[in-house]
């Protein structure tokens, strides 16, 4: 795939944002074959809000890998805005995933020596899309999360809160297709957590597509549609 073909991918209403199609994923442990996911659909539309929920040792996990485009499934398809990620090179892909997917982590996963505007901008660094001010764009993003007041203050200076509404504002630096949140108040207080499940409701609002791995029913609510995975497969 040509590299100025990377930026050209556009989101489609009628074309999924991220599909899995007869995924499954294994790992070869000591002399065994552990299956993990065992054959998963799954389809997310643009503009939706999909909450995916399991037990402990469900596959969510990988699950959500799959849907970053972070590992490779052993069989079947991963179908990004209908571009299959298998036909990609390991660089294609990383420039891909840069572009058209923001994480949110429930560790925040910012680095301790940047100040919040920088925190934001990271993602720039390596991939951008064409036309962007980076600095702007970062600076408004951080006083759309409340954080106008912040914008210089490192991670060590700010409460758990604050950190996931700067993991929130990078996650957007680069307009992403999607948005992938992983427990995203897993470390926060009731308080704090529902006050973040608020900015994803408004983003949701706003027409942006978001996937949340979570496993608490609460959060599930915020969601259009709740996915139910046991044992690698996907019951509902």
């Amino acid at each position: 795939m040509a590299e100025d073909n990377v930026d050209s991918l556009k989101v489609l209403d009628n074309v999924p944002v991220i599909e899995l199609v007869s995924i499954c994923k294994g790992y070869h442990v000591a002399d065994m074959d552990v299956p993990i996911l065992k054959s998963v659909d799954l389809r997310v539309m643009p503009g939706e809000f999909i909450a995916i929920m399991g037990p402990s040792g469900s596959g969510k996990s990988t699950l959500m890998n799959m849907i970053g485009c972070l590992d490779r499934p052993s069989c079947g398809q991963v179908l990004l805005m209908g571009k299959d990620v298998n036909t990609l090179s390991d660089p294609e892909l990383a420039k891909l995933r840069g572009l058209e997917i923001g994480f949110v982590f429930q560790n925040f996963n910012l680095v301790p020596r940047l100040t919040t505007l920088q925190n934001v901008e990271l993602p720039t660094y390596a991939n951008r899309k064409s036309g962007v001010d980076a600095r702007k764009k970062a600076k408004e993003l951080v006083e759309m999360v409340g954080l106008k007041d912040r914008m210089n203050y490192k991670p060590s200076e700010m409460s758990g809160g604050q950190q996931q509404r700067v993991a929130i504002a990078r996650a957007m630096i680069n307009d992403p297709s999607l948005i992938l949140a992983d427990e995203p108040t897993g470390n926060l207080d009731s308080v704090t957590g529902d006050d973040i499940m608020k900015i994803f409701s408004a983003l949701h609002k706003k027409g942006r597509t978001i996937v949340m791995i979570t496993h608490d029913q609460d959060l599930a609510e915020y969601a259009d549609r709740v996915v139910h995975l046991k044992d690698g497969v996907i019951e509902s």
